[in-house]
């Protein structure tokens, strides 16, 4: 009996095999029985397309065209960086306080570009609040002033008072420079750009090994050669300037209050 029930026609035995991409019931002719059944642990391509773009895409179709709809999937987008916050204005009290502070501890003249930058505050205001500063130091009758010097700001002591700073400073110390090395930097500064040769007349004597210790001090330097012969040419450095609390070169007294009376015949006596 159970040959016979196995053998009827009405109870054909069905390939249980799935399909490997669908999983249909498949009977011994091919045909698929019944929907298409969900394979466990399977995932979908539609979500494969939304995971490969950050989940905000349709499903692609054949051979990465667009999706089902026609409009192509968008792509995953980097996030820009925040852009970082201005740095708070300061009030002029504020202000005032950061630049005294800052030239208390240069060591040599800043600019107001540098100034502004470290204070992270707009140039246009560093130039108007330091005059005012250095107003303020002056009306108030302070041993030192702020000026300009080689291009910068820095403080520095009033010359009515150079006579106690020098008796501090120099107390048991030699001077620094020799006459010799005082008159020729002199010549240079006046004279600049100007040759070796051309000092010596002025001077009357060789100043080969003065204008070297010159040279070595920092307080002047070479600055080209000269068309005609091409020897060198010597000018007095930023150092000088920063020395002598001078802006620039055109800042030296004149000349004329210094001079004798009779230097016309003295120069043509030398010619």
């Amino acid at each position: 009996m159970a040959a016979e029930a196995l053998a009827g026609p009405e109870s054909a035995i069905l390939d249980t095999s799935r399909s490997p991409r669908t999983g249909t019931v498949q009977d011994p002719a091919g045909d698929s029985a019944g929907e298409p059944e969900a394979i466990p642990g399977a995932v979908e391509p539609a979500r494969v397309a939304e995971d490969a773009v950050g989940g905000d895409a349709r499903p692609a179709g054949p051979e990465g065209q667009s999706g089902a709809d026609g409009v192509p999937g968008k792509r995953g987008r980097r996030r820009p960086a925040p852009e970082p916050e201005p740095a708070p204005v300061l009030d002029d009290a504020e202000l005032r306080g950061a630049l005294e502070a800052i030239l208390l501890v240069v060591d040599q003249p800043v600019s107001e570009l540098t100034l502004a930058q470290v204070l992270e505050q707009s140039p246009e205001r560093i130039g108007p609040m330091l005059d005012e500063i250095a107003a303020g130091y002056t009306a108030a009758g302070h041993g030192f002033e702020l000026r300009r010097a080689a291009g910068g700001w820095r403080l520095y002591t009033r010359p009515e008072y150079a006579t106690y700073v020098e008796r501090f400073v120099l107390e048991g110390q030699s001077v620094r420079l020799t006459q010799a090395a005082l008159e020729t930097l002199a010549v240079i500064a006046y004279k600049q750009p100007v040759t070796r040769s051309r000092i010596s007349a002025i001077r009357g004597v060789n100043c080969d090994g003065v204008i070297r210790t010159l040279v070595s001090r920092g307080l002047v330097e070479e600055c080209g050669t000269e068309a005609d012969s091409g020897a060198f040419l010597y000018r007095t450095t930023t150092m000088f300037l920063e020395k002598l609390g001078l802006n620039s070169v055109d800042d030296l007294p004149p000349l004329a209050p210094f001079l004798p009376d009779d230097v016309e015949e003295l120069a043509d006596a030398t010619r």
